[in-house]
């Protein structure tokens, strides 16, 4: 009977080649989130007419989508994301962003800057016309490692 056995130096091999495989796949993903992309915004967004703030969600929302175009992930997500976050931004009566804040931190830290700093991008949103003073708006973004990303308003859902 011949016993399985593998030597000590094969085995620490393996370990450190898997081990460095693993970075090397994790520091892929984290390249995607080091630049921001330039919003492709030409034209000052119109005056948003929505009355509600779900209304408002959906106006900033397709705002997002215009702005970063070749970043939308098209389709139904994978089940498994790379981060997922939920961003308040305050957004005042002309459009502009007044603050981001994280309510719920991603998973992947370098997601978090990466995303505050594409909505402060896409400044200005449309103005929030019948909300005095400006509007509050939660967000949900869905992040694949690819760097694309649906916000859960406008989401095609996940398989």
């Amino acid at each position: 009977m011949q016993e399985n056995f593998t030597p000590p130096a094969l085995t620490a091999w393996l370990r450190r080649t898997l081990f460095l495989a693993g970075l090397a796949l994790s520091g892929m993903a984290q390249a995607q989130f080091s630049m921001v992309p330039a919003p492709q915004v030409l034209a000052p967004p119109r005056e948003s007419a929505a009355e509600i703030e779900k209304e408002y969600r959906i106006d900033a929302a397709k705002h997002l989508y215009s702005a970063y175009p070749t970043r939308i992930y098209r389709g139904r997500l994978p089940p498994l994301l790379y981060s997922v976050m939920v961003v308040e931004t305050e957004i005042d009566a002309t459009g502009q962003v007044v603050n981001v804040s994280v309510v719920r931190k991603p998973a992947a830290a370098e997601v978090a800057p990466w995303v505050v700093a594409m909505i402060r991008r896409a400044s200005p949103f449309p103005p929030p016309a019948k909300f005095a003073g400006g509007v509050r708006n939660t967000e949900i973004w869905l992040v694949h490692k690819s760097g694309m990303f649906q916000v859960d308003t406008l989401t095609e859902g996940q398989d």
